[in-house]
């Protein structure tokens, strides 16, 4: 079970598709929800990994490395 509070005008628009389409506001929250769920995840994990290659708890390997060690190399 989730409970959320959005501004008002939000709410309002949410209110009239779902009144329009004969869905549940619940439905869009939930569609809106898994829509950008692994976008934020992604975004999360890119964020943690910058922080660790700064904080020098992490190497990076250059592109060229990788393509060879995959096989990848034109």
């Amino acid at each position: 079970m989730l409970a959320l509070r959005l501004p008002d005008d939000i709410e309002q628009r949410l209110d009239r598709l779902a009144k329009a389409t004969g869905r549940t506001k619940s439905f869009y929250a939930r569609e809106a929800i898994l829509e950008h769920l692994d976008d934020l995840e992604d975004l999360y994990l890119a964020e943690q990994r910058l922080t660790d290659i700064r904080a020098g708890r992490t190497q990076t390997v250059p592109l060229e490395d990788v393509m060879k060690r995959y096989g990848l190399e034109d």
